[in-house]
Formats: C-alpha cells, structure tokens, sequence
C-alpha cells in the first residue's frame, strides 16, 4: 500500500521544487523509470490470494469446531482462533516449530499424500493433564511420555479429525482423515522435498490457564486436485443441480407418504392435583367444550382444522368443517 505524505511533508516538497533543491523534471523520470522487485525462487508463490482467503475461512470454521470439541472433552476454558495463513518452503515449516513437540501425521483420502498438525507442547500437555483429572497445567515431558499418556494424547487428537472432515466438506465431501503417525521430532519428518511449498495455518490456542499454538501444515500435492475449488470464481460459476423430473417425481412420493400423527381434540379441562390423585374409575370430567361447537383437528401436533364429531361405518368419525384456522381463534 503505498504512504500517504502528511500535510507538512507536502508543504516541504512543494518548498523544496520552489527554490530549486528538487527538480520536477527528475521527479517524473523517477516515476517513469521501470520498478524491480526482488522474487526468490524459493518461496514460490503457489497459491492467490484468493485461494489464500478461502484457506482462512475454512479453518476459521475449523477453529470453532475445534473449540467445541475440546470444550467438551476437556471441561475448561478452551479458546481456539486463526491467528494467521501462510505460504513457505517446507523447509522452513520445520525450522519454525520447536524441536521436541507433538506432531500428528495425517492421511486425508482421497487426498494424496500426508498433511502435519503440530501442537505445541504448552497446549497438549496442558490437555494431557485435564484428561488425567488435573487443573490443566503445562508440564513439559514431551522426552518421556508413558504408554498410557500417548494412547491419552492420540486418542483425544484422533477424535478431533472429525472437525476437520467437517470444516473441508463444502470442498471435498467425502474427506476422510486418518491418525497415521504420532511423533515427538521433527527432524524425523520428510514428507515432501524441502523447497515444496506448504500452507501453514497457524491457531492460536487457550486450554485453561496454558496458551500456544496448533499449526496445520498442508502440502502444495496434497491440495494440487482440488485447488481450483479454492477458487471464488469457481464457486461464483458453479452450475447449480436442478432436479430432475424423475427425482421430483421422487421426492414428491415420499413426501406424499410421510406419515403424519392426526388427533382430534375434543376438548380441554383444568383440574387440581388433588383432583387429579383421587380419580377413579367411572368419574366424568367435564370439559369446556359445547356439544355445538367445532373441535380441533391437530396435524403432527399442530392445529389445522375445524371438525364435527359423528360416526361413520358405526366407527367414530371427524367430518372437517374448515379448512383453516387462525391460532388466535384457539386461543379463546
């Protein structure tokens, strides 16, 4: 974005053309001159910055569900955000996380290929200790974990790759992510050449009093397939699926043969609870309907119609009198 000169700078320009220290002319020639911008090949940039946008949306999704799902597991405080979504070498991803820290491997099918999600050890020790009935505290023993806290650990983030399916369903819909590797070192990690480029979301994480980052990296093959969906200009021209005659002919049919709960109602009573305790066999109740008086016919708990009481086939029958009613009819 370019810099916006304060009134005061401009007076100082405009002074400074006016008695000849700046020339105009050099000015112009400057403007005119073509302008380079350094670019390193090893950053290439993969992905627009739309594509870039629609990869915040569907993690800042997949951070609520997040929220809720560790909310519920955890029973604390647990605040979850997109704090930032970046492009880099892979390279570069693995020099930034610490060197002792919790990493998930993660096979996405139909996806190609592997995507990371790194927990810091600040957040997943801070779960760790609310699983085994703590307060949520931190303590890092990352180098040391027990048989019984790994299952803990893998278990809990394997349950929350249902957060993922759903946040990337409007992309991919039949996304089907799987806990493939639990690991502790980075440096023991190679799923791509270290100059391929990667999407990093970077969510900053609060679990109780503990607070840190959960970084998902995900490579450039693994969304190669359906980058184009990232795209606002695919979802802008996606053609919407109008049904078809027959499937409206089916949906018609089963909603025609929807079975619906019809009552008649034929009327209504106010008793106390010592009346109610001391019925009996044979006692009438009476109640606040006249003889001449429509009843109302509920449709699926709802009142629909007018009907008159009779018989029919010496069966009791409700011969519906209106079509219609109003809800503030009934409730006189």
């Amino acid at each position: 974005m370019a810099d916006i000169l304060s009134q005061s700078e401009i007076d100082a320009l405009l002074s400074a053309i006016s008695t000849g220290e700046m020339d105009a002319e050099e000015l112009k020639k400057e403007e005119s001159k073509p302008r380079v911008r350094a670019y390193d090949f090893k950053r290439a940039l993969r992905f627009s910055k739309d594509q870039i946008r629609s990869l915040t949306r569907i993690h800042e999704n997949y951070a609520r569900l997040l929220t809720s799902y560790f909310s519920a597991h955890l029973r604390t405080y647990v605040q979850i955000s997109v704090a930032s979504v970046d492009q880099v070498p892979y390279e570069e991803f693995i020099r930034s996380i610490p060197s002792a820290t919790v990493l998930n491997i993660i096979e996405a099918l139909p996806l190609e290929g592997h995507l990371i999600i790194e927990i810091n050890p600040n957040v997943a020790y801070a779960m760790l200790d609310r699983l085994l009935g703590g307060e949520g505290v931190s303590i890092n023993k990352i180098e040391n974990l027990t048989e019984i806290e790994t299952n803990l650990m893998k278990g809990l983030f394997e349950g929350s790759l249902s957060s993922l399916k759903e946040a990337w369903s409007s992309v991919v819909e039949d996304l089907n992510p799987g806990l493939l590797e639990f690991e502790t070192n980075p440096q023991f990690l190679q799923l791509v050449s270290p100059n391929e480029t990667v999407i990093v979301i970077s969510l900053s994480a609060v679990i109780g009093k503990s607070s840190g980052m959960i970084n998902l990296c995900i490579p450039h093959v693994v969304l190669e397939p359906v980058i184009q969906k990232l795209s606002m200009h695919y979802w802008m021209n996606e053609k919407k699926n109008d049904p078809t005659q027959a499937e409206y002919q089916v949906l018609r049919q089963r909603v025609e043969n929807s079975i619906l709960d019809v009552r008649a109602r034929l009327g209504n009573s106010k008793v106390t609870v010592k009346e109610l305790l001391q019925l009996e066999v044979g006692d009438v109740i009476k109640l606040n309907q006249h003889l001449e008086d429509p009843i109302v016919i509920d449709v699926g708990g709802f009142p629909k119609f007018f009907a008159q009481p009779g018989k029919r086939n010496k069966q009791m029958a409700v011969q519906i009198i209106k079509s219609s009613i109003e809800e503030d009819t009934l409730d006189e």
